[in-house]
C-alpha cells in the first residue's frame, strides 16, 4: 500500500494527473515501491521494457553509452517526474539506461496492468500520448539550449530553476554531483567550471555543493540575453 504523500507525489505527474481519480487510484492501488542507492542500475539500455516509473525521492539519470564508450546523459529527474511510458507500453527495449544519483525510492507500475485496462478505459491511453509529448518538449527545448545559449547561460538556466523565488538574493543546494551537472548541459566538466568563473561578474558564486547567486533578475537577464546581439549592435 503506497502512503498518501507517495500517492500524492504520483498525482502530479502528466501521466496520472490527466486520469479520472478512480482510474487513477485503481492503478496506483496495483504499483509497488522499491528504495534505490546511489549508483545502483535501475534497468540497462536494451533490457525489454516492463515498468513505468515515478521518482518519490531523490534524483535518477538516464543515459545513453556512444560507440566511443562516453556518456550521454539524456535527462535528470527529480520528485514528481516520471519516465519508461512509451517504450514499456510496447515492450520495447529500453534506448536509455537509468541509474540512481542520490538514494532515493521510486514507484513502479506494470505496463501490462495499463494495456490490460485501456480496452475498457482509453483514457489511459491518452495519459500515455500527453506525457510522451511532455518529455518530448523537454528534448526539444534541451535542444534549443545547446543550440542558443552559450556555456554559461545553460548553467545559469540551470541555477534559476533550483531557485525557489522569483528576485532577490538566493542560496541553493546543488543536487548533484558537477560532473553530472556538466553532462546534463552537454559540457565537459572543465567547461562547467569556466562557466562557473564566467558567472561570477553576474553575482554568482560557488562553495563546495552550493551556489550563491546575489540578483536572481539580473542572472535570469543574463540568461535570456541573446547572442547575436553584439552584431545587431554594429548593423
Amino acid at each position: 500500500m503506497l502512503q498518501g504523500s507517495d500517492l500524492a507525489t504520483a498525482r502530479e505527474t502528466v501521466l496520472f494527473a490527466s486520469l479520472p481519480a478512480d482510474l487513477a487510484k485503481s492503478i496506483l492501488d496495483r504499483a509497488t515501491t522499491r528504495s534505490y542507492r546511489r549508483g545502483e542500475t535501475i534497468f540497462l539500455q536494451g533490457d525489454t521494457a516492463q515498468h513505468i516509473y515515478v521518482v518519490l525521492d531523490g534524483w535518477v539519470k538516464l543515459f545513453r553509452i556512444t560507440p566511443s564508450g562516453a556518456e550521454a546523459v539524456v535527462g535528470v529527474f527529480t520528485k514528481g517526474r516520471s519516465f519508461g511510458e512509451a517504450v514499456a507500453f510496447d515492450a520495447e527495449p529500453y534506448p536509455v539506461s537509468a541509474e540512481a544519483v542520490t538514494d532515493g525510492r521510486l514507484l513502479q507500475v506494470r505496463a501490462g496492468i495499463l494495456s490490460t485496462m485501456m480496452g475498457e478505459r482509453p483514457e489511459i491511453a491518452l495519459a500515455i500520448v500527453s506525457s510522451t509529448f511532455k518529455h518530448l518538449h523537454g528534448l526539444v527545448a534541451q535542444v534549443e539550449q545547446l543550440k542558443a545559449h552559450t556555456g554559461a547561460q545553460r548553467v545559469a538556466e540551470f541555477l534559476l530553476e533550483l531557485c525557489d523565488c522569483d528576485n532577490g538574493s538566493c542560496t541553493i543546494t546543488l543536487p548533484y554531483d558537477k560532473t553530472l551537472i556538466a553532462g546534463r548541459l552537454g559540457m565537459q566538466p572543465q567547461s562547467l567550471s569556466r562557466a562557473f568563473n564566467r558567472l561570477e561578474e553576474h553575482g554568482v558564486e560557488i562553495l563546495q555543493n552550493q551556489a550563491r547567486i546575489a540578483d536572481i533578475e539580473k542572472l535570469r537577464d543574463y540568461m535570456l540575453e541573446d547572442r547575436s546581439a553584439p552584431w545587431r549592435k554594429g548593423d
